[in-house]
C-alpha cells in the first residue's frame, strides 16, 4: 500500500460525525480501501513480464564520465507506472538521468531508455549493486516490487588508472629519437650499433671521426650509432603492504602504475620487448610483451583491478617469476618501497641471484612529508617525536639504498610526482650507454 491508500482512509474518517453508527462506517470505509487497493494492485503491470538489460561504456579512465543505459521492456498487456531505483557501489559515483521518485511510464510491448552516469572515484572493477522496480496501480493506492540482485541485469565497469605521467611522453620520445639517431642534435647517445656515415658537424665527438671513409670522400665523416632494439624490460609491482601507504590522496601502487605505464609506452616505442609482473605473496598479474602494438592497452586493461594486499611480499617468488620467465638478458625494474624490513628480508637475500643474469633497477616513490618534517624546526614536543620517526625512517632509507648499490643495482628514489620522469629518465640513460 501507497500513503494514498492512507490519505484515502483519513478523508473517509473526517465524515464519521455525520455516520449513524461510527464504529460501522470505519468498517465499511476500511472494506472500500482495502478493496480499491487489491484491485489497483491487481491492475499493475506484472513484473514477470518486465525484463530489464544495460548497454553503454565498459571502460572509463578514472576521473572520466562514462554513461551506462538501462532499458526495462514491457511486454505485459497493461502499462507499466514504476519507481526504478538503479543501485551501483557508492565509488562508482552513479547519478541517474530520472530524478529519485519520478514514475517512469512504459505502454505495453514498448521499452523505455534510463541512462546513468558514473564518475568513479576509485580505480578497479565497479559492479552495478541490485535494480529495484516497483510497478503501481492505475489508481497510485498500491503497488508491486522487486528488488534485489536477482532481478538485476550484470555489468561491470572496469575504471582504469589514470595515466597522469602520459604528459611527459612526448619529450622523453623526442629525447628517444635523438638517441636513436633520426635527428642530428649535440649530446646523440653512443649506443652500440653502427647505424651510418654522415658529414661531420659543429659538437661532434671526434671520437666518432671514420677516418677512413672521410679520406675516399675527401669530407669528414662521422659514424653514428643507435641503441640496440628489442631489448627486454620487466616491469615488477610489488602489491604488498608497502604499495598500501597512501602519499597524498592516492596509495602508493598507483604512482607505480603511473609510472610503469609511461616506461611502457616509452620502450614499446623505442622496439623492445615489455613484460610485467604484479605479486605479493601470490602473483596478481603478468603480461607478456607478445602483440606489441596493443600492448599499452592489454597492460592498463590488467593492472586496473590491481590492489595492495596487507601481506609481505615474497620476493623470492618474484626473482623465480622473472628468472624462469626471462631466459634473455634484460632490464628489471621493480616498484616497491625502500623500506629496511621488507627489502633486507625479502629482496637482498635473492637480488644476487637477480642481478647475475638481468640489471635491475629499484624505483620507489617517498612521501615528501619526511622531507619536511625534518626541515622545520619542532615547536612543541609532539613535532619533536614526528621529526625523530622522520629522521629515522630517512636514515634507514639511506641504508637500503647504498646496501642496493653494493649489489650493482641502481636506485631511483623520487617523490612520489616525480617518479614516472625519473624512471624513463634512468631507462634512457642506460638505453644511450649501451647496458641494457
Amino acid at each position: 500500500m501507497t500513503w494514498r491508500a492512507a490519505a484515502l482512509l483519513a478523508a473517509g474518517a473526517v465524515t464519521l460525525p455525520l455516520w449513524p453508527a461510527p464504529f460501522a462506517g470505519v468498517a465499511l470505509m476500511t472494506v472500500a480501501v482495502l478493496g480499491l487497493t487489491a484491485l489497483d494492485w491487481a491492475l499493475a503491470a506484472p513484473l514477470a513480464a518486465i525484463s530489464a538489460a544495460r548497454d553503454g561504456d565498459r571502460r572509463v579512465r578514472l576521473g572520466g564520465t562514462a554513461t551506462v543505459t538501462l532499458r526495462l521492456a514491457n511486454a505485459s498487456a497493461r502499462t507499466l507506472r514504476a519507481q526504478v531505483h538503479d543501485d551501483w557501489v557508492p565509488s562508482a559515483g552513479a547519478r541517474p538521468d530520472l530524478p529519485p521518485g519520478r514514475l517512469v511510464r512504459v505502454e505495453p510491448g514498448d521499452t523505455v531508455a534510463l541512462p546513468t552516469r558514473l564518475t568513479p572515484l576509485r580505480r578497479g572493477d565497479r559492479p552495478a549493486a541490485a535494480l529495484t522496480v516497483r510497478s503501481y496501480g492505475p489508481l497510485g493506492l498500491a503497488f508491486r516490487q522487486r528488488a534485489g540482485r536477482p532481478g538485476t541485469p550484470p555489468w561491470t565497469l572496469r575504471v582504469l588508472p589514470r595515466f597522469d605521467s602520459r604528459r611527459h611522453l612526448p619529450e622523453k620520445l623526442s629525447r628517444l629519437r635523438v638517441l636513436a639517431g633520426t635527428q642530428v642534435a649535440r649530446g646523440r647517445g653512443e649506443g652500440t650499433e653502427f647505424d651510418a656515415l654522415r658529414e661531420y658537424v659543429a659538437g661532434d665527438d671526434v671520437r666518432s671521426i671514420d677516418w677512413r671513409a672521410s679520406a675516399r670522400r675527401a669530407d669528414v665523416l662521422v659514424r653514428t650509432w643507435r641503441p640496440e632494439r628489442d631489448r627486454r624490460l620487466v616491469c615488477v609491482l610489488d602489491t604488498g603492504r608497502t604499495s598500501a601507504a597512501r602519499i597524498g590522496d592516492e596509495p602508493r601502487l598507483d604512482t607505480y602504475l603511473d609510472a610503469a605505464l609511461l616506461l611502457t609506452a616509452l620502450a614499446a616505442r623505442a622496439g623492445d620487448r615489455v613484460d610485467l609482473i604484479a605479486a605479493d605473496t601470490v602473483l596478481r598479474a603478468a603480461v607478456t610483451g607478445a602483440g606489441r602494438p596493443a600492448l599499452l592497452a592489454r597492460l592498463v586493461d590488467a593492472v586496473a583491478p590491481l590492489q595492495p594486499a596487507l601481506v609481505e611480499t615474497d620476493f623470492g617468488l618474484i626473482a623465480g617469476e622473472v628468472l624462469r620467465r626471462e631466459r634473455q638478458r634484460g632490464l628489471v625494474v621493480i616498484f616497491t618501497a625502500l623500506e629496511a624490513g621488507a627489502l633486507g628480508e625479502g629482496l637482498l637475500p635473492v637480488l644476487p641471484r637477480l642481478a647475475a643474469r638481468h640489471r635491475v633497477v629499484v624505483a620507489a616513490a617517498h612521501d615528501p612529508v619526511l622531507a619536511a618534517l625534518t626541515r622545520d624546526p619542532p615547536t612543541r614536543p609532539a613535532d619533536a617525536y614526528a621529526a625523530a620517526a622522520a629522521f629515522r625512517a630517512l636514515a634507514e632509507r639511506d641504508r637500503v639504498r647504498a646496501a642496493l648499490a653494493r649489489h650493482g643495482v641502481t636506485v631511483v628514489d623520487a617523490p612520489a610526482a616525480h617518479l614516472a620522469p625519473a624512471v624513463a629518465d634512468t631507462y634512457l640513460r642506460l638505453k644511450a650507454l649501451g647496458r641494457l
